[in-house]
């Protein structure tokens, strides 16, 4: 019952703000440096995984010392985050702010649950890190998506049932691991998430929090 629906939970990239080319740019320059294949499709894989699981998927089977993989993924984050630091409130998607203010005054949670480690810098440089009744980020469980332990780990930090949750996701992975933990999914763009209870391709900005909430009543 729409009654029954206490939180909304957002991924980061894709949803609130759209980071991926800063990804693509500090993989690519990567990839280069060691003499790589990578191309803006292979980065599209990339979408909702784990930093390790994008770094395997950049190798494409290749093998190398565990060291230099750690190696390899400090540089990555060291290059992202040098884009990070161009971030700045502006670059919020369209609609995001209209309707995160909106659940708040229908009374909702509303939480983040990013697979980047980065999702907190990011929120501050949005300017709305303090919107947020809860942070998970890809430091707070072991397993990331399409493991529902992020999205399960952020219902326990709101204190509710995960069937009391909405999980708004752009990526495949993410639908996934919503619909695993026993979460409502709106999948938010044109990726593969027709798998998804309800799909928004003009993001959050095509939405209205009462629409999500009447899709959900039945």
């Amino acid at each position: 019952m729409a009654d029954q629906i206490r939180a909304f939970i957002f991924d980061l990239d894709g949803v609130i703000t759209d980071t991926a080319e800063f990804h693509y740019l500090a993989w690519k320059r990567l990839a280069d440096e060691q003499g790589l294949s990578f191309t803006r499709e292979d980065n599209d894989q990339l979408r909702g995984v784990s930093r390790r699981e994008s770094l395997n998927r950049l190798l494409k089977g290749k093998a190398i010392h565990e060291e230099t993989a750690l190696a390899w993924m400090e540089r990555k984050n060291n290059y992202y985050r040098e884009y990070l630091a161009t971030i700045t409130p502006e670059h919020c998607l369209p609609g995001v702010l209209p309707f995160l203010n909106a659940a708040r005054a229908a009374g909702l949670k509303i939480a983040i649950g990013s697979a980047s480690k980065n999702a907190r810098d990011v929120l501050e440089r949005l300017g709305i890190l303090q919107m947020f009744d809860t942070i998970g980020d890809g430091n707070v469980v072991l397993n990331t998506k399409p493991a529902p332990d992020l999205f399960v780990w952020v219902a326990g930090r709101l204190d509710i049932y995960t069937n009391q949750g909405v999980v708004f996701e752009d990526a495949e992975a993410g639908i996934d691991a919503a619909l695993r933990g026993g979460f409502w999914t709106v999948g938010v763009g044109t990726a593969n998430i027709q798998h998804a209870h309800m799909v928004s391709p003009n993001g959050l900005a095509g939405l209205s929090v009462q629409q999500v909430l009447a899709r959900f009543k039945a």
